[in-house]
């Protein structure tokens, strides 16, 4: 795409995120017209729609981000189109999608800023966003779908769980990705968690799963999970780790179950015998929230190249929490997790990942943009 027709299609995008609810009934109209054209696609869906469309429009706001950059975006919507079969979606719906959102945008803009050029770009965008899908769909050769049974159910804090599954295969994920996960009680309402384990033979992985206030799938996991319950698991995404050079030192940074990624990548890299110096802060708001920090601990004691350091923004545990908090080794450092990186040291020349709440990783990047840290060096996934 030109510069031209990118401008176009952002500024289009822009105009109706800024009128108030245009997102929301952008979406609606956009469901609404697929299903009416295409009512078995209905089907692809949950009944509550609310997290969809929130989905939705994440996932249109980081590809009109990014369309100067192909070579970033072209992997995420592989990912997504790979993710996608999970659904039984064939090469006819990404055109049924696309005319879907051509007309919802069209009814939407209204005749003044719809113009036959507005409608040129928006097409050639779609025309982008979907063969990427396609080729990711049609180029991947594993199982669209992966079936695990529940073998363990920890609750380590009230609103934590720790859920470990045997998949009937093996599935093979780069240690820091994430899946969506599908569970009994929600059928077709897919959540994505991360793994806390590198991918092994044995087929078993691990999650640690936070619940939402509000949230659909994460109460449920959390508060029902039973043993011999079967999940089921999409495509492993994201590219958080697909930037890191093994030869760079890392900064690595995480907040509450952000920790399960981080852990990941660490057990993976501890196989290894040559290995960069890692620095890794993981925070929360009370000590209890560092429920799993001992295991980085463990891991840094026997690997020089690791640094771990616990951060709280209070020194005690709320009054409902009746344990004793998990023990480690080192006290946490008190404050809030974005200025006690940025106040840590220099971190130039550092591969940098973020994982945690979207509020938790704009703080940290501006944190560490005003130290003097080039944000093009800094990885965090989109969602």
């Amino acid at each position: 795409m030109d510069a031209r027709a990118i401008s176009l299609v952002r500024a289009t995008f822009k105009a109706v995120a800024a009128v108030d609810g245009g997102p929301e009934k952008l979406t609606s109209s956009f469901y609404a017209i697929l299903f009416a054209r295409n009512p078995e696609a209905r089907d692809f869906f949950p009944a509550a729609m609310d997290v969809q469309r929130d989905r939705l429009v994440s996932a249109i706001a980081h590809v009109v981000d990014q369309l100067e950059e192909l070579d970033r975006v072209v992997p995420f919507l592989a990912q997504l189109g790979r993710d996608h079969r999970k659904y039984g979606v064939v090469d006819a719906h990404y055109t049924a999608v696309g005319n879907a959102l051509i007309t919802a945008l069209e009814q939407f803009a209204g005749s003044e800023l719809w113009t036959d050029e507005v409608d040129s770009a928006w097409r050639e965008a779609i025309a982008v966003i979907a063969g990427a899908m396609i080729d990711g769909a049609n180029t991947d050769d594993g199982p669209p779908m992966w079936h695990g049974t529940v073998v363990d159910h920890i609750r380590v804090l009230d609103d934590v769980s720790i859920i470990r599954l045997q998949l009937d295969q093996p599935m093979d994920y780069s240690a820091g990705q994430y899946v969506s996960v599908s569970i009994p009680s929600r059928p077709r309402m897919w959540r994505y968690l991360s793994p806390a384990i590198p991918a092994n033979a044995e087929g078993q992985i691990e999650f640690h799963v936070r619940r939402v206030s509000g949230g659909w799938v994460s109460p449920a996991v959390v508060a029902n999970t039973a043993v011999g319950d079967r999940w089921t698991l999409g495509s492993p995404l994201g590219s958080m780790t697909r930037h890191t050079a093994e030869w760079r030192d890392r900064l690595l940074i995480a907040s509450g179950t952000g920790i399960a990624p981080i852990r990941a990548q660490l057990m993976e890299m501890s196989t290894r015998t040559d290995n960069p110096r890692v620095h890794v802060f993981v925070g929360g708001k009370y000590p209890c929230d560092l429920y799993d920090f001992s295991t980085l601990q463990h891991i840094a004691a026997i690997n020089p190249w690791l640094s771990v350091v616990g951060v709280v923004e209070s020194e005690e545990n709320p009054w409902w929490y009746m344990h004793d908090g998990p023990a480690l080794e080192t006290a946490p450092i008190v404050g809030q997790i974005g200025q006690v990186v940025a106040e840590f040291g220099a971190w130039e020349g550092r591969d940098i990942q973020i994982v945690g709440s979207p509020s938790m990783i704009n703080t940290t990047r501006f944190r560490l943009q005003a130290g003097g840290v080039d944000l093009s060096s800094v990885h965090h996934d989109p969602w």
